[in-house]
């Protein structure tokens, strides 16, 4: 069924000469390439900018209202002089929160969000943002019209006050967190009709049942659906199921290269080689690009005591990653020519929490992504992460 109201986040993934660009740098609007224009049963918009920007979308109430929120955009001239839709009765625009510009489109009829896009021209660096509204009942409307609860910041996980490896727990149950990867607006790769956040939410689903099987007392997912997740979030989110290893499942692309199988990262500040680095900017970019800042999380946890808590908890990381690597490698095989590497992956920054980020595979590799979707590779993979999770599990209680 067609989702006839939308509210949340947009973002476009940025190549070729704008990649090189700081996503956070202020835009200007170019006025003669934007406009609003009304169509038979709703508004179509265009807003060109000198440079591509990460921005949000959403409906408010009372009085109705679409507000687009860029990071950020300076409003040089009078937008007055676009185009005016009978449907947006007025043109507001300014500062928002933080680091924000806000542009608010006052409706005279009840409009929901069917479509936005950010596009982007890979020679000149320049961006339009295209939204397309369309006529719902006053009932829809009130029911979509929220602030987004994705781009809310959540606090950054605090240190224990000893620097403990474990969190916090007086109990001898076993924890996990599984973080299946991406979501909502942000479907990761993209190949053969298939998303990366389906494929990993699948296979996060069905890990669950079996770490369940095999003896874990309890497990959390970051994200039980298709929903937008970020990552500081997703830290704490384990943190707060005071989880005893967090795993983050993904399954990624890369546009050179042929890389194939499954690989093990654990956090450094220094990628193993470039494709790791690649990959960790990714994930970082699309965090920025839907719209939540990474600086203000970045700074706190950089503080001593959350660095002291990171250097008791290493080991107990590498350890675990080295089981996932024995223990995926006895139920499937050959793994990654490098099946361990290292990289600055966001939701690996737990400080007290060990935590891997497991590449399932590459879905630019027809190869991967053919075990990727077979069921029984699938079933062979979380049987495999089981047995890491257990051998790491009895390890830890044996150095006690």
């Amino acid at each position: 069924m067609q989702r006839i109201l939308i509210y949340g986040l947009f973002w476009a993934l940025i190549s070729g000469a704008s990649m090189a660009q700081d996503l956070r740098a202020v835009a200007r609007v170019e006025m003669a390439a934007s406009g609003i224009t009304d169509t038979q049963d709703g508004v179509d918009m265009s807003l060109a900018l000198t440079q591509a920007v990460p921005y949000r979308i959403f409906a408010l109430d009372a009085p109705m209202r679409i507000v687009i929120e860029f990071r950020e955009v300076r409003f040089e001239q009078a937008l007055d002089a676009l185009d005016r839709s009978e449907r947006v009765e007025t043109l507001s625009w300014g500062a928002g929160p933080a680091g924000w510009s806000r542009l608010v489109l006052g409706l005279g009829v009840p409009m929901g969000v069917e479509t936005a896009a950010l596009e982007t021209d890979p020679n000149e660096g320049t961006a339009v943002v295209r939204v397309r509204l369309r006529d719902v009942s006053r009932t829809a409307f009130a029911a979509g019209a929220a602030e987004p609860d994705g781009v809310r910041r959540e606090p950054a996980p605090s240190a224990p006050p000893d620097g403990a490896g474990r969190t916090g727990r007086d109990d001898d149950r076993l924890v996990v967190a599984l973080d299946p990867g991406h979501g909502g607006v942000d479907p990761g790769a993209q190949r053969g009709g298939h998303d990366e956040a389906d494929l990993m939410l699948q296979f996060a689903r069905a890990l669950k049942e079996a770490l369940l099987r095999g003896g874990v007392d309890e497990v959390v997912m970051t994200r039980e659906e298709d929903r937008f997740v970020s990552l500081p979030a997703r830290v704490s989110i384990a943190r707060a199921a005071q989880a005893d290893l967090l795993i983050s499942l993904h399954a990624d692309a890369l546009a050179e290269g042929r890389a194939t199988g499954v690989t093990v990262y654990t956090l450094s500040k220094e990628a193993s080689d470039r494709a790791s680095a690649t990959l960790a900017e990714r994930q970082d970019r699309q965090d920025i690009l839907a719209g939540v800042d990474l600086r203000a999380q970045d700074d706190q946890i950089a503080t001593v005591l959350m660095d002291l808590a990171r250097a008791g908890t290493k080991l107990r990381t590498e350890r675990l990653a080295g089981h996932m690597v024995t223990g995926l490698r006895g139920q499937l095989g050959e793994l990654h020519k490098r099946p361990r590497l290292q990289a600055g992956f966001s939701v690996l920054k737990a400080p007290d929490i060990p935590s891997v980020l497991i590449e399932l595979g590459f879905m630019s590799s027809q190869t991967d992504l053919s075990r990727l979707t077979d069921p029984d590779w699938r079933s062979r993979a979380a049987e495999g992460i089981v047995d890491a999770v257990t051998a790491w599990a009895a390890d830890e209680e044996a150095r006690k």
